[in-house]
């Protein structure tokens, strides 16, 4: 066998190993688990996520996840709540303890807390009847057969595991309050994906840069409006309304045709059917119009239909915006 192929074997085991133990945790989306996301769904505190060693790095994307598709939450090292950070737990908090094995002597410790303040632990583990399943009020089992690890030792099935039912309680949550790509954005309002949810063509017009041509103005003055511009195109308008487009492919073929420029207006070749949007266009979606008609660029109005401006497709991609 070739060193290529024992990577590939190797690589293979531990995907269809992992993706096999995910698919068996179906089991436990039972009666249990809609009991797990009722409770906390109704939470009027935190959710707390918690653990050690790789749990906690598991806990940290968990409560991640929650906080960006509507559900607060916090991460607190089980190692440091022991040692001062409890006090950020309060008694509407409900907190989701992770462990592999689900013992350790901070889960015995973290429990006597929550208990005495009346808190609900909410426990995840690869282990049933472990010390954390007696504990908490509500217990997700995930049972894995073995770790990916080849001394069956490093947390690999099992984080995955963890992950994929913290996915599960972030989404299905996610989707009973009713969170949608608006409220999505408030939590994202920078990136690529805030971009994607919030900016709009208003924010990308230059207002230093109007282009627009009268339809009796002549060859060279629309020459002159393109060129001064650099969008590589100018809007005809009439009253402070569009009544048309000239790209510099119009002024092209004007050129091409040998006619005498002179006499020429912009009513004479006009585009009498130009692309037009509202200010209030989410880029995304004028970046997606364009691209599909093949335009590098649209003209804005407002709500009463008065000329804006003009954007290009580059203004949309410069923001880092993708419709991918």
């Amino acid at each position: 066998m070739t060193n290529q192929q024992i990577i590939k074997n190797i690589a293979l085991e531990t995907l269809n190993l992992e993706s096999k133990s995910i698919s068996d945790l179906s089991s436990v989306i039972d009666s249990n688990f809609c009991e797990i996301i009722d409770i906390l769904k109704e939470c009027h505190g935190k959710i707390v996520l918690t653990g050690i060693g790789k749990s906690a790095i598991i806990g940290m994307k968990i409560s991640a996840t929650l906080n960006s598709t509507g559900s607060k939450s916090i991460f607190v090292h089980l190692g440091d709540a022991l040692h001062g950070d409890m006090g950020v737990i309060s008694k509407d908090d409900i907190v989701i303890c992770i462990s592999k094995s689900g013992e350790s002597d901070e889960i015995n410790s973290l429990s006597n807390y929550l208990t005495k303040n009346e808190i609900t632990l909410i426990g995840i583990s690869c282990v049933k009847d472990s010390s954390l399943d007696k504990l908490s009020r509500m217990f997700i089992h995930t049972k894995i057969d073995r770790e990916a690890c080849h001394n069956n030792l490093a947390p690999t099935t099992s984080s995955a595991c963890h992950l994929a039912i913290g996915d599960a309680i972030a989404m299905t949550l996610q989707k009973l309050k009713g969170f949608t790509p608006q409220d999505f954005s408030k939590y994202h309002p920078s990136g690529n994906l805030g971009k994607k949810l919030t900016l709009t063509l208003n924010n990308l017009i230059d207002k230093n840069r109007k282009p627009f041509v009268e339809k009796s103005s002549s060859f060279l003055k629309i020459i002159d409006e393109i060129s001064s511009n650099m969008y590589g195109a100018t809007a005809v308008i009439q009253d402070n309304i569009i009544v048309g487009v000239i790209t510099d492919g119009d002024i092209r073929r004007v050129i091409e045709k040998k006619q005498n420029i002179e006499n020429i207006s912009a009513s004479d070749f006009m585009n009498k059917n130009p692309k037009i949007m509202t200010e209030n266009t989410l880029a995304i979606e004028a970046l997606k119009h364009m691209k599909e008609n093949r335009i590098s660029q649209v003209l804005i109005i407002d709500s009463s239909n008065v000329y804006l401006g003009i954007v290009h497709i580059l203004d949309i991609i410069k923001e880092g915006v993708n419709n991918e």
